[in-house]
This record gives structure tokens, sequence and C-alpha cells, in this order.
């Protein structure tokens, strides 16, 4: 009996070691993410010539970045990567939420290519929907590739037309990109790894929560994007 006790303590203890291991990893791996998010933006905002408006981000209720996004296939493509969003507060920018996104698309995609993603969510509707746990682009909000350069262009209608404006960062070039279709998910693992247990989406992007120390340099990059956009105009 003693020793069949002793053999199932050790087996919880290794459990247990193994949870440790697992958690340190996983918190490590969503630093990680959310400090080349930060670096994503700010290298996008360094060439403002090819890269957002500034009367885009001006008016910007969320921001969400998708660091090295991959995409890949031949005549079928797809989708597949981990992101950061960070919403407007009265105080300033929230906390960070994590989410996946996954999704299919169509047309001639020769090979597997990484591709740094910016998603700008123009409005409450936008808002709401990130504020869920789950929703798809394109059917639970429209979405459409978002205008590129140092200004909108004054005859086009990206305000009225999206609640979410995509993009897309690949070999040093900037674009709209369009993600109709792509199914975007709360990320359970990366949140409770960094705030260290279950908190909802919607208390994170209200400012409910703290921001944590190791999202900083991600809400710097947002701060000083949106700074540059209302300076600028």
């Amino acid at each position: 009996m003693v020793r069949c006790m002793k053999k199932v303590m050790t087996f919880v203890a290794i459990l247990s070691l193994s949870s440790i291991g697992w958690a340190g990893t996983n918190r490590e791996a969503t630093n990680d993410r959310l400090d080349h998010a930060g670096r994503v933006l700010h290298e996008i905002m360094a060439a403002p010539d090819s890269g957002i408006p500034e009367e885009v981000l001006e008016h910007a209720k969320c921001v969400a970045v998708v660091p090295h996004l991959l995409k890949g296939g031949f005549v079928f493509g797809g989708e597949n990567g981990r992101g950061v969003a960070t919403c407007r507060t009265a105080e300033g920018w929230s906390g960070p939420v994590f989410f996946a996104i996954t999704g299919g698309s169509w047309g001639l995609q020769i090979g597997i290519e990484g591709v740094d993603l910016v998603m700008i969510i123009q409005n409450d509707r936008g808002m709401r929907q990130l504020l869920s746990s789950k929703f798809e682009l394109g059917a639970d909000a429209s979405a459409a590739a978002g205008p590129v350069g140092r200004h909108a262009s004054a005859d086009t209608d990206w305000k009225m037309d999206a609640e979410i404006l995509t993009y897309s960062r690949a070999r040093g070039a900037f674009a709209g990109l369009t993600l109709n279709g792509a199914s975007i998910r709360r990320d359970d693992d990366s949140t409770e790894a960094i705030y260290g247990h279950d908190v909802s989406n919607g208390r994170i992007l209200r400012g409910e929560v703290a921001a944590p120390a190791s999202a900083q340099s991600f809400l710097d990059a947002v701060r000083n994007a949106k700074a540059q956009a209302v300076a600028s105009n």
C-alpha cells in the first residue's frame, strides 16, 4: 500500500512539473509574439508612403497583428497563425487579447510563405465581434483589403464598406489583403499563460484588466502609430 502511494505521488509530481514546464514555454512563446507584433507595426509605420494611411489609424477602434501568418499550398491556399489585439478605451489602449486565425482561400499559390498580417477594426460592430470567442471574416464581420499609402484617397469608400480592413506584408512588400472566409477564435492557452487565469476578451478589451508588463512593447507601437497619425492630420 505504501509503495503504491509513493508511485501515485511520484506520478502526480511528474505531471505537475510537466504542466509548469508547458506553461513556461507557452508564456515565453506568447511574449515573443507580443514583441514581434510590436516590431511589425513599428516597421510598417517607418515607411508611411507604403503603409497604413493616417486616416485609417486615426479612426481605428482596435488594432490586431498576426506576425508570420503562414500561407501556402498549390491552387488551394490556406492561412494559419496566432495574433494579438488591443482596443481603445477611455484611458488609452486595452491590454492585449490573443487569438488564432485559420481559413481557406482560392487562387494560384505555390509554396509556403510567411506573411505579417495587420487588421484594423473600424467601428463598434467590428469591435463587438472581437469581443466574442469566435467569428468569421466576411460572414460575421465584413472585411476588405485596406487602402495603402500616407493618405487614404478621398474617392474610396473604405470607411463605409467594411468593419475590418486587412493588410499583409511579405518579403518587404506591403499591401491590402482579402481574408474573407478566415475564422478567428480566442486563444485560451495564450490568455491563461499571460494573465495567469481565465479572463474574458470583453473584460480585457474594455480595460477592466491591467495590461501585463510583457505587452508594453506592442502597446507602445500601437500608441506611437496612432499618435503619428493624429499629428500628421
